[in-house]
């Protein structure tokens, strides 16, 4: 699993990845290791402001293990932690400690993998879907992404090119609010719901499912699959608060 750690690492770069919701890519430390999935715990060194909650939040690693940086994404919330991460200068360090978390990808190929996510919850399923690619796994992979809108979808084209990359992955993105989007969408409408588990866990044998996203969307969906004839045995998640 990676040896769990504690390092302070700089700020490389600050990047917009959907409409309020941004990338930070930081230095991986040398010999430090993580499998796709897996989290980590960051806390803010001597910031400025602080909240109730404190000066330390977990993140998802949405980095593959082979990547250069290690990269966090979050939506920007009006709080005293997120106003700090994003005024943070170039360089600034931040404290991490990790890897953490067992939301990663099953060792058996025989078995497919479906993915559950929505909006932010896209993060851990990203360093998977990238390793995976990258390493040339045998899994069949399948992505059920929900948004509102594209604008609100965190690295939608990287993860439709993804599919050329890898054949034996497919991407199912949806959008549940296009009426206030200002750009074309030509792909599924509404929530993932029954008729679209069905319909993607009808041609799959013995699938393992993941799903992360905010916790209402994250329950429901662990009930419907359940209802499709998903044994809890093979239901893996992650609910992402908003903090």
């Amino acid at each position: 699993m990676g040896t769990r750690a504690t390092a302070t690492i700089g700020l490389r770069s600050r990047i917009e990845v959907a409409e309020r919701t941004l990338a930070f890519h930081f230095e991986k430390p040398p010999g430090w290791t993580f499998k796709a999935g897996q989290y980590v715990d960051l806390t803010l060194i001597d910031p400025p402001e602080t909240d109730s909650q404190g000066n330390r939040r977990a993140f998802s690693i949405a980095s593959a293990p082979g990547e250069e940086t290690l990269m966090i994404a979050t939506r920007m919330r009006d709080t005293a932690f997120k106003r700090v991460l994003e005024a943070m200068p170039i360089g600034a360090a931040v404290k991490i400690e990790g890897p953490l978390g067992n939301l990663t990808l099953h060792n058996d190929a025989r078995r497919p993998a479906v993915l559950l996510a929505g909006g932010i919850g896209i993060t851990p399923f990203r360093s998977i879907l990238v390793g995976a690619a990258t390493q040339r796994l045998a899994h069949r992979i399948v992505l059920l992404y929900s948004n509102r809108r594209p604008e609100d979808a965190p690295f939608l084209a990287e993860l439709d090119e993804l599919q050329r990359k890898n054949p034996n992955y497919t991407l199912i993105a949806t959008m549940t609010g296009m009426s206030k989007s200002r750009l074309p969408w030509h792909g599924e409408r509404g929530p993932i719901d029954r008729e679209k588990l069905t319909r993607c866990l009808s041609s799959l044998a013995s699938p393992i499912c993941y799903v992360a996203g905010p916790p209402a969307m994250v329950n429901g969906l662990l009930d419907a699959l359940e209802e499709c004839g998903v044994s809890g045995d093979d239901l893996r998640s992650e609910d992402f608060s908003g903090y």
